[in-house]
C-alpha cells in the first residue's frame, strides 16, 4: 500500500497575515462605535479617572508581558515546546497580554460596555487563531505537545503552574522586531486621551455607554 495513503495529511501553520488582517478589519469596524459613544461617567470625574488609570495600567502590563513572552519564545516558535516563564501559565501568553492591552484601551474610554465588546471581539479572533496554531503544533510536535496542552491552559492563565529556569537566552533580532508591536499598544494611550478631548468638546453627537 502506498505510504502516502497511510501518513496523516499535512497541516500548515496558522496564517499570521490573515490573523493580522482580521484584527485590522475588526478595528475598522468598531471605529464608529469608538467615535460616536462616550462614557456615561465622564461627569463623575473620580470614577472616570479610576477607569482611565486602570486602563493605562493594563496597557503597560500588556506591553511588558508581550516583551517578557518574546524573551522566551523568540526564534523558537513552531520549532520546540517552550514551557518556562509565561509559557508555563498559558500556552499563548502573547495573546493573553495583547488581550490585556485591548481591555485597557476600553477602560481608558471609560466604558465597561465598550471594554467588554472590545475584549470579546479580540479574544474570539485570537482564540480561533490559537486553535489553528495548535493543530499544526500537534501535527509537528506530536504527543509532547498533547502532554503540554493537558497541563497548561490555552490563553486564560493558571498562575499556580508558573516555573522558570534560572537563565534564559533570547534572540535580539526577534525582540527588536516585536518592539514595534509594543509601540502600537502604547499608542492606544494617547489615542484614548484624544477621544476624551474630542468628546468633551462636544464636536459631534455621541451615545452614552456605561
Amino acid at each position: 500500500m502506498n505510504d502516502a495513503l497511510l501518513s496523516p495529511p499535512a497541516v500548515a501553520p496558522a496564517d499570521q497575515a490573515r490573523r493580522i488582517l482580521m484584527l485590522r478589519l475588526s478595528f475598522l469596524a468598531i471605529v464608529p462605535l469608538v467615535l460616536f459613544t462616550r462614557s456615561a461617567w465622564m461627569d463623575a470625574h473620580w470614577l472616570f479617572d479610576t477607569l482611565e488609570v486602570l486602563g493605562i495600567f493594563l496597557i503597560i502590563a500588556g506591553v511588558l508581558g508581550r516583551l517578557w513572552s518574546i524573551l522566551y519564545i523568540g526564534g523558537r516558535k513552531n520549532l520546540e515546546i517552550v514551557q518556562d516563564g509565561p509559557y508555563s501559565i498559558c500556552r499563548h501568553p502573547l495573546y493573553l497580554f495583547s488581550t490585556l492591552g485591548v481591555l485597557g484601551f476600553g477602560l481608558m474610554l471609560g466604558s465597561v460596555v465598550m471594554t467588554a465588546l472590545l475584549g470579546m471581539l479580540f479574544f474570539t479572533i485570537i482564540n480561533r487563531t490559537a486553535s489553528r496554531e495548535e493543530a499544526y503544533l500537534r501535527h509537528s510536535l506530536g504527543t509532547d505537545y498533547d502532554d503540554y496542552a493537558a497541563r497548561v491552559p490555552r490563553i486564560l492563565p493558571r498562575l499556580a503552574g508558573f516555573r522558570t529556569a534560572p537563565q534564559v537566552t533570547f534572540d535580539v533580532a526577534v525582540l527588536r522586531r516585536n518592539l514595534f508591536d509594543a509601540l502600537v499598544f502604547l499608542s492606544l494611550i494617547p489615542l484614548a486621551e484624544l477621544m476624551e478631548v474630542l468628546k468633551e468638546a462636544g464636536g459631534f453627537p455621541t451615545l452614552a455607554l456605561f
